[in-house]
């Protein structure tokens, strides 16, 4: 089941004309999005913000804008059957929904941490906006785990840490929260803006470059989006020659205060 230019729909197959740019070109842009007690009101949906991201790109590349009322229509009929949405729109301004469930190991995950390769080869294409063109970071994703890792760390030319192959990166040392600047070249997360408005009322939160001999500084480092919210990192893998280990503490107690803007 899933929602398509104003329609719901009952398959598995989509037809679109053979020369649509999203199928050429990966050109459109997407949100994924987590609705909470199945409500796009709820505050932890934050359906404005990801309308908000989607509206951003579709202006600055240019595109038709889609019908907003249609979108939100077609959330609403998605919404009973799946906790997590995908929305994405194509250059013409029509609209796919698509519905999941939530990751099977998400709690565990949450709870232990998960381990991490630092994917030196691979970067995003313009990675500010959210776009179809993902390969870049699905690729990484995949050769994480070939290294036995379920995250991939993307980096830029001279080494330095900008986001996982899904989302945005926190670390804790010092007694504040760090995260890289959104001039680094990183995607503007939904998640990322939440929590930072969040941080900012308990506790010291930086934005700046995580340089590559700033990241063993670190006590504690987590990535965020809005399906999985936080999860821990607590090893990360990097390959100079030789394959080195990071490791970092999963259960500490900084991370206690990203987890409870989620509790709902």
């Amino acid at each position: 089941m899933y929602w398509y230019n104003g329609k719901l729909i009952s398959s598995n197959t989509l037809e679109i004309p053979v020369d649509e740019p999203g199928l050429l070109y990966g050109a459109t842009v997407f949100t994924t999005l987590r609705v909470y007690h199945q409500s796009l009101a709820h505050p932890l949906t934050n359906w404005q913000a990801h309308c908000d991201r989607l509206r951003y790109s579709i202006e600055t590349f240019g595109w038709r804008l889609p019908n907003w009322e249609q979108i939100a229509q077609g959330a609403m009929n998605l919404i009973p059957h799946f906790p997590v949405l995908r929305i994405t729109i194509f250059p013409d301004g029509c609209e796919l929904i698509l519905g999941r469930t939530l990751p099977e190991d998400l709690t565990n995950k949450q709870k232990y941490g998960v381990q991490a390769w630092v994917a030196a080869e691979f970067a995003r294409s313009l990675p500010t906006h959210k776009t179809g063109n993902y390969l870049s970071a699905w690729l990484a994703k995949l050769a994480a785990q070939q290294h036995s890792a379920e995250e991939a760390i993307l980096v830029d030319e001279q080494g330095n840490w900008l986001e996982t192959s899904t989302g945005n990166l926190w670390g804790w040392r010092d007694n504040c929260w760090w995260t890289p600047p959104l001039t680094a070249g990183i995607l503007p997360g939904v998640a990322r803006s939440q929590l930072l408005e969040w941080i900012k009322h308990y506790c010291r939160v930086q934005e700046e470059p995580w340089f590559a001999d700033a990241v063993d500084t670190f006590e504690a480092i987590a990535y965020s989006n809005s399906v999985v919210e936080v999860i821990p990192i607590h090893t990360v893998i990097e390959q100079h020659g030789e394959v080195i280990q990071k490791t970092y503490d999963p259960y500490h107690s900084s991370l206690k205060l990203l987890r409870q803007l989620y509790v709902a």
